[in-house]
């Protein structure tokens, strides 16, 4: 997968919530949404 730079757009995925329900970006459409990713685990950043 190409890494994601400033200003692209993200792209369809679905993942699983907190509760176990499966959430998909595409459910978010026409809305601002805030993604947030962090850095993989012990990796400084």
């Amino acid at each position: 997968m190409n890494k994601l730079k400033k200003g692209d757009e993200a792209p369809a995925f679905s993942l699983l919530d907190q509760n176990g329900k499966r959430v998909a970006l595409s459910e978010f459409q026409g809305n601002k949404l805030f993604l947030y990713f962090y850095p993989k685990a012990d990796t400084p950043g």
